[in-house]
């Protein structure tokens, strides 16, 4: 006799399999780790070593241009390194401190960190919870679509601005001054006074500008060589020998605590809380775009699918572990990722390497990097800005696409003259405002036929084209929705009225429609009935079936009539001829 004991059983081990599986897509270190090659040992343990060269004193520069003490950059880079190689899908992505979220930092931080740097650490740590709950929540409500809506000019307007904006903030270390202004204007404005002044500090410069030739020159004539451990170690050693703290007056990074970093909530007000927001909500775009860019083209080139939303929740979690272990916000690193890549990386095991790398450091040899001047850190910024400014990119859309460079041009200038904040805010702004005027006065185009053409093409570039008597075949490039609709209507009517003869039909090739709002549709309905007043019959050619179901919903399927509904502009053509029984002797269906 059988008992349900072995379906129940059947059943539970289903489940069980499912849940695994489910476990797995947000873990993929269950995945990595159960299905690791010893043969892939050796290699990444190499690339973790050498990404640990470039990460280490790149992070202490990141800390100390954001306004943090320059071992929270540690303790970002090891949190978020742990972090994404639990979580991350990808195989060799780099998570850490980030040039294009220095100037963001810097600014939400600089204006409530009144008490010193403890608080600046609070404010930079509830910087990072605050973005990472933002991207984790876009993972997990499959919304990372998000990272897209910054376009290409838009982006390369507000990166070059942060980037000039993170230079000129540096411009004061590599010259051996301080400067109070928080603006771009009112920095830029300090380093020209200070310069004229005379107190450029000699020592602070010639270290600086040799360690920006070093990082420039490997990058250019030796691109894996480690310029940037070269100039670090090297301004480190001797800022060592010869004392120029003392000597010569030049800043230094100063003693580093010892250890690893305990946990730490962000301990703030709720007003403070509330006035990172914005902030935090601008890192979190540029984070979810920067990560979707670099995760993609790694990919690819790969050839591994990675999934955008698993990145989202992914490149969240390490933000929220760099926020509980007193760090600050990170994003994928395009200067550190080809370096991994470059080293021989095969799995995500290479940030674990370069965690390892980090803690050693922090517990047995922290006082190593104590006399690193801030010169070098500063070199290592700039360095790194300089690579990410985008020129090329600019110089294209002035040959190809102007009124794209107007839209970079803006967001630059917005983001220098506002701050990064509100320049990002603008960047975003911008893009929604120009999707919705390409929606709002789409292209619209009278068809006709051109000999030794198949289909209907625009008589605006085919002015030999030939129109059926009667016939006004017009193609609206968008969705009709509120914005749009009254443009349509004119449009409509403004086809029927240069039309070369009487129109007795207006068919709307309506492929491009991809929705009609409700506004549309009463719309809609006064123009059937306008165009009834005409003795016009308004038709529709290749309508898309849910549009269409709309339609039925909001009735002007069943006013205009089920037989004015075609499949192709080639049947229209065709129902209108058998209807008014026009000859068109050289007429060939095209249906």
């Amino acid at each position: 006799m059988r008992t349900g004991k072995p379906h129940a059983n059947a059943r539970a081990a289903r489940g069980d399999t499912a849940g695994a599986g489910r476990l797995a897509r947000w873990v993929p270190a269950l995945v990595w780790m159960r299905g690791y090659r010893p043969g892939s040992l050796p290699h990444d343990v190499i690339a973790g070593v050498t990404l640990s060269a470039v990460l280490v004193p790149a992070g202490m520069a990141y800390a100390e241009a954001a306004g943090m003490p320059s071992v929270t950059g540690l303790y970002a880079s090891l949190a978020a390194l742990v972090a994404y190689a639990l979580f991350g899908p990808s195989r060799i992505l780099v998570l850490g401190p980030d040039s294009a979220l220095v100037a963001l930092i810097l600014a939400a931080a600089m204006p409530l960190a009144h008490r010193g740097g403890a608080q600046a650490v609070m404010i930079a740590g509830a910087l990072a919870l605050l973005s990472g709950g933002l991207c984790a929540a876009v993972g997990l409500l499959k919304l990372a679509f998000v990272a897209d809506l910054l376009s290409t000019p838009i982006r390369y307007g507000y990166l070059n601005g942060i980037i000039l904006t993170i230079m000129i903030s540096q411009l004061s270390k590599l010259f051996g001054f301080p400067v109070k202004g928080e603006s771009f204007i009112a920095q830029a404005r300090e380093i020209v006074r200070g310069v004229v002044s005379g107190h450029i500090n000699g020592a602070a410069l010639a270290i600086g500008i040799a360690s920006l030739a070093v990082i420039l020159a490997c990058r250019r004539w030796a691109p894996k060589v480690p310029g940037v451990l070269i100039a670090v170690a090297a301004a480190t050693v001797a800022a060592s020998l010869t004392d120029l703290a003392a000597h010569a007056g030049i800043a230094i990074v100063g003693t580093l605590p010892r250890g690893l970093p305990a946990p730490q909530f962000p301990m703030l007000s709720l007003n403070d809380w509330l006035a990172l927001c914005a902030s935090a909500a601008a890192i979190a775009l540029v984070t979810l775009t920067d990560v979707s860019m670099l995760s993609q083209t790694y990919g690819l080139r790969s050839g591994a699918h990675v999934d955008r939303n698993q990145e989202c929740f992914a490149v969240g979690v390490a933000n929220v572990a760099a926020a509980l272990f007193q760090g600050f916000p990170v994003s994928a690193s395009g200067s550190r990722t080809p370096v991994a890549e470059a080293a021989g990386a095969k799995t995500q095991a290479t940030g674990l390497v370069a965690a390892a790398v980090v803690a050693i450091l922090l517990l047995f040899a922290p006082q190593a990097l104590r006399t690193t001047p801030q010169a070098a850190l500063a070199a290592v910024v700039i360095a790194a800005s300089l690579a990410l400014l985008e020129t090329r990119g600019l110089l294209r859309l002035y040959r190809l696409r102007r009124g794209e460079l107007v839209q970079a041009l803006v967001c630059f200038i917005g983001v220098v003259l506002s701050g990064v904040v509100a320049g990002v805010g603008i960047a975003l702004a911008l893009a929604v405002l120009m999707f919705l005027w390409r929606a709002w006065r789409p292209y619209a185009a009278v068809l006709g036929r051109v000999d030794g053409v198949k289909g209907y093409h625009d008589i605006s570039r085919h002015p030999d084209a030939r129109r059926v008597p009667g016939l006004v075949l017009l193609r609206w490039d968008a969705p009709l929705f509120f914005a749009n609709a009254q443009i349509f209507r004119e449009r409509v009517r403004r086809a029927i009225d240069e039309a070369p003869t009487a129109t007795r039909w207006i068919v709307i090739a309506a492929e491009p429609v991809t929705d009609i709002d409700i506004t549309a549709a009463d719309m809609l309905a006064e123009l059937d009935d306008e165009l009834d007043t005409m003795k016009v019959q308004l038709c529709f050619a290749e309508l898309k079936g849910p549009v269409k179901d709309s339609l039925k919903r909001y009735g002007i399927f069943e006013r205009i009539g089920e037989r004015y509904f075609v499949p192709t502009v080639g049947r229209a053509v065709g129902d209108y001829l058998e209807t008014h029984h026009v000859k068109w002797h050289d007429w060939e269906d095209d249906a």
